[in-house]
């Protein structure tokens, strides 16, 4: 793929931070979607006091759409022009955002959000893209460059939906994101090249070849269960962060939840420079690092249930740890088998996201059962799993 007509490697080097900028933004745009309804629960508990009880299905049934689009969707990248791909998501997912706008019943709304979680794995053609474009050299901060569009999507999605709910109310959130969907689409068509396909398998054996990958490379399955059980983590703080600042004695709406996206920001900030560090040093070290900052984050949520600073804190702590981790993940596997990225990043994110549904699930069935406490406990439990899995199982098979 070409990616610029520019004749000096100065102006090279601007086409390129260019094209992953808006890549950057792409996967962020994109991804918020599947965050714009956390911060909305204790709205649509409101809007469907009769469902009210199911109102945790919504976020859920969400991830696990997108753990879905990731597997069926999200390999098509190494068949298909990437470009093509992205604007005919961007055209699906506005038609869910639409039925998700409109819904009548709590029920439409969890089959809605099932689409948009299916199709919001636009974002995951634009983060193999930046590893096409970028030389090997460059490509973990690339990759972060990227990821940090995509983190930043995530946690200011909160934000964005907490603000315009607080003053339009929920439904509003989903048609400002159509909106936003449509600008992008227009820029996308004038400025981002095609990509060239990297292979010429048909769809089902495409979608076989994943097992054989996941077979081929121990590294890949570690990095994916890492990534999984901390992403569940994160998730379960984020899903139910939402009700616990709903009920004393903090008594803030999903504005307030909202906010609390701008703190987790720094986490995002924090992943190109973790990219840069695993381009230099390697990646493990520093995921050993971001799992130990995950359970300490979880430490320090237990402590700080009636506490605003402490939650902040545990939020500053949790993102870059995630973040940080995802960041070196990424960056190892894209190594393992360049003509092949799509389908490998579709089996790690397949991974990821499937275990932020079970975070989202857990954090459903432990928050009304155990309070904060049992939400704390159970983050740190997920973190326990990504240690045993990231340092005890490659050590057993190296033995």
């Amino acid at each position: 793929m070409s990616t610029s007509n520019a004749s000096t490697p100065a102006s090279a080097d601007r086409s390129l931070r260019g094209l992953l900028f808006l890549l950057a933004t792409i996967a962020g745009v994109s991804v918020a979607n599947i965050y714009y309804n956390q911060p909305l629960l204790d709205d649509f508990r409101q809007s469907f006091p009769h469902s009210a009880s199911w109102v945790g299905a919504v976020p859920a049934v969400t991830q696990l759409g997108y753990a879905a689009g990731m597997l069926l969707l999200a390999p098509l990248g190494d068949r298909f022009d990437r470009r093509r791909l992205i604007l005919l998501q961007i055209a699906a997912i506005c038609v869910a955002l639409v039925v998700a706008a409109a819904a009548p019943t709590l029920t439409v709304l969890i089959v809605a959000s099932l689409a948009i979680g299916v199709l919001a794995t636009i974002a995951q053609q634009a983060v193999p893209f930046a590893a096409e474009i970028a030389p090997p050299s460059e490509r973990g901060h690339a990759v972060g460059t990227v990821m940090s569009g995509l983190l930043l999507g995530i946690l200011l999605a909160r934000t964005a939906s907490g603000v315009i709910a607080e003053y339009f109310g929920w439904r509003a959130v989903f048609g400002a994101s159509v909106v936003a969907l449509l600008v992008l689409a227009v820029v996308i068509m004038m400025r981002l090249p095609k990509s060239q396909p990297t292979s010429t398998l048909p769809y089902g054996k495409l979608l076989v070849s994943m097992w054989h990958l996941i077979v081929e490379h121990r590294e890949l399955r570690e990095a994916s269960l890492t990534g999984a059980a901390l992403f569940a983590a994160f998730s379960i703080f984020w899903s139910v962060l939402a009700l616990l600042l709903a009920g004393a004695p903090f008594h803030l709406g999903p504005q307030a939840a909202g906010l609390f996206g701008i703190v987790g920001a720094a986490g995002a900030m924090a992943a190109p420079l973790a990219g840069k560090f695993s381009d230099r040093r390697g990646p493990r070290a520093i995921i050993t690092l971001s799992i130990v900052l995950v359970a300490i984050s979880f430490v320090v949520f237990g402590v700080s249930a009636k506490s605003i600073a402490g939650l902040v804190v545990g939020v500053i702590i949790l993102d870059i740890g995630v973040q940080a981790a995802q960041i070196s993940n990424q960056s190892r596997i894209y190594a393992l088998k360049p003509d092949a990225r799509s389908r490998v990043n579709t089996v790690y994110m397949v991974a990821y996201f499937i275990g932020g549904a079970l975070g989202s699930g857990v954090g459903a069935v432990v928050w009304p059962a155990f309070g904060w406490i049992g939400v704390s406990v159970a983050g740190i439990v997920f973190a326990g799993l990504a240690a045993w899995n990231h340092l005890a199982l490659p050590a057993r098979a190296a033995s």
